[in-house]
Protein backbone atom coordinates (compact mmCIF):
# COMPACT_ATOMS: atom_id res chain seq x y z
CA UNK A 1 0.00 0.00 0.00
CA UNK A 2 1.54 3.53 -1.03
CA UNK A 3 1.47 6.22 1.50
CA UNK A 4 0.02 9.60 -0.07
CA UNK A 5 3.04 12.46 0.83
CA UNK A 6 1.58 15.43 2.15
CA UNK A 7 2.71 18.57 -0.04
CA UNK A 8 5.04 20.92 1.65
CA UNK A 9 4.17 24.68 3.69
CA UNK A 10 2.62 25.90 1.06
CA UNK A 11 -0.77 24.40 1.47
CA UNK A 12 -1.10 24.60 5.00
CA UNK A 13 -4.33 26.38 6.22
CA UNK A 14 -3.37 30.23 7.31
CA UNK A 15 -6.05 32.96 9.16
CA UNK A 16 -6.47 35.96 7.04
CA UNK A 17 -6.23 38.72 9.37
CA UNK A 18 -7.54 41.46 6.66
CA UNK A 19 -11.11 40.84 8.17
CA UNK A 20 -10.35 41.58 11.27
CA UNK A 21 -7.58 44.94 10.40
CA UNK A 22 -10.99 46.43 8.43
CA UNK A 23 -13.30 46.17 11.82
CA UNK A 24 -10.37 47.29 13.83
CA UNK A 25 -9.88 50.20 11.67
CA UNK A 26 -13.58 51.04 11.24
CA UNK A 27 -14.07 50.78 15.52
CA UNK A 28 -11.33 53.89 15.59
CA UNK A 29 -12.58 56.11 13.14
CA UNK A 30 -16.18 55.66 15.15
CA UNK A 31 -14.15 56.14 18.56
CA UNK A 32 -12.42 59.44 16.70
CA UNK A 33 -15.62 61.28 15.10
CA UNK A 34 -18.20 60.47 17.91
CA UNK A 35 -15.37 62.07 20.68
CA UNK A 36 -15.98 65.14 21.75
CA UNK A 37 -12.90 67.67 22.92
CA UNK A 38 -12.97 69.67 26.14
CA UNK A 39 -11.63 73.24 25.55
CA UNK A 40 -10.02 73.82 29.14
CA UNK A 41 -9.33 77.03 30.43
CA UNK A 42 -5.80 76.41 31.42
CA UNK A 43 -5.83 77.95 35.16
CA UNK A 44 -7.02 76.83 38.89
CA UNK A 45 -9.61 79.41 40.02
CA UNK A 46 -10.40 79.77 43.33
CA UNK A 47 -14.52 78.96 42.76
CA UNK A 48 -17.33 80.86 44.91
CA UNK A 49 -18.97 78.41 47.36
CA UNK A 50 -22.49 78.30 46.81
CA UNK A 51 -25.45 76.09 48.58
CA UNK A 52 -28.02 75.53 45.47
CA UNK A 53 -24.79 74.65 43.37
CA UNK A 54 -25.54 71.11 40.79
CA UNK A 55 -23.83 69.86 38.41
CA UNK A 56 -23.80 70.47 34.79
CA UNK A 57 -22.34 67.98 32.52
CA UNK A 58 -21.23 68.47 28.98
CA UNK A 59 -19.57 71.75 28.99
CA UNK A 60 -17.28 71.90 25.66
CA UNK A 61 -15.73 75.03 26.33
CA UNK A 62 -14.08 76.59 29.75
CA UNK A 63 -13.64 80.41 29.84
CA UNK A 64 -11.51 81.59 33.45
CA UNK A 65 -11.42 84.48 34.70
CA UNK A 66 -8.68 84.87 37.44
CA UNK A 67 -8.52 87.13 40.33
CA UNK A 68 -6.84 89.60 38.90
CA UNK A 69 -9.51 89.99 36.14
CA UNK A 70 -7.80 87.91 33.21
CA UNK A 71 -9.31 85.95 30.91
CA UNK A 72 -8.06 82.93 30.15
CA UNK A 73 -8.72 79.82 26.95
CA UNK A 74 -7.41 76.96 25.74
CA UNK A 75 -4.55 77.56 28.32
CA UNK A 76 -3.53 81.22 27.11
CA UNK A 77 -4.39 84.52 28.00
CA UNK A 78 -7.37 86.46 25.96
CA UNK A 79 -8.30 89.78 25.55
CA UNK A 80 -11.81 90.17 26.73
CA UNK A 81 -12.87 91.48 22.81
CA UNK A 82 -11.43 88.43 21.58
CA UNK A 83 -13.29 86.12 23.99
CA UNK A 84 -16.48 86.64 20.87
CA UNK A 85 -13.89 85.33 18.11
CA UNK A 86 -12.53 82.78 20.27
CA UNK A 87 -16.07 80.87 20.74
CA UNK A 88 -17.59 81.63 17.45
CA UNK A 89 -14.15 79.35 16.31
CA UNK A 90 -14.39 76.47 18.84
CA UNK A 91 -18.39 76.50 18.17
CA UNK A 92 -17.16 76.09 14.45
CA UNK A 93 -15.76 72.94 15.53
CA UNK A 94 -18.67 71.25 17.66
CA UNK A 95 -21.47 73.06 16.53
CA UNK A 96 -23.35 71.95 20.11
CA UNK A 97 -20.62 73.01 22.35
CA UNK A 98 -21.80 74.48 25.73
CA UNK A 99 -20.02 77.66 27.83
CA UNK A 100 -18.26 77.28 31.87
CA UNK A 101 -17.24 80.61 32.89
CA UNK A 102 -15.14 79.62 36.16
CA UNK A 103 -14.54 83.42 37.90
CA UNK A 104 -12.22 83.54 41.04
CA UNK A 105 -14.39 84.68 43.88
CA UNK A 106 -12.30 87.61 43.95
CA UNK A 107 -13.09 88.65 40.15
CA UNK A 108 -14.61 91.97 39.03
CA UNK A 109 -18.58 91.18 38.67
CA UNK A 110 -18.35 93.55 35.90
CA UNK A 111 -15.83 91.51 33.75
CA UNK A 112 -17.80 87.97 34.10
CA UNK A 113 -20.47 90.33 32.63
CA UNK A 114 -18.28 91.10 30.25
CA UNK A 115 -17.34 87.82 29.15
CA UNK A 116 -20.77 86.63 29.10
CA UNK A 117 -22.03 89.49 27.03
CA UNK A 118 -18.71 88.44 24.36
CA UNK A 119 -20.16 84.69 24.77
CA UNK A 120 -23.65 85.60 24.05
CA UNK A 121 -22.74 88.04 21.18
CA UNK A 122 -21.10 84.30 19.22
CA UNK A 123 -24.07 82.81 19.42
CA UNK A 124 -24.79 80.66 22.86
CA UNK A 125 -27.37 81.39 25.17
CA UNK A 126 -27.19 79.06 27.62
CA UNK A 127 -23.92 80.16 30.13
CA UNK A 128 -23.14 77.82 33.31
CA UNK A 129 -21.03 79.54 36.13
CA UNK A 130 -18.59 77.05 38.15
CA UNK A 131 -19.61 76.97 41.73
CA UNK A 132 -18.32 74.84 44.33
CA UNK A 133 -20.67 73.06 46.38
CA UNK A 134 -21.27 74.47 50.17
Amino acid sequence: MARKKHSSGAEEAQVDMTPMLDIVFIMLIFFIVTTSFVKESGIEVNRPKAQQASKKPSANIFIAINEAGIVYMEKREVDIQRVRANVERMLAESPEAQVMIQADQGSKHGIVVKVMDQVKAAGIDTISVSAEND
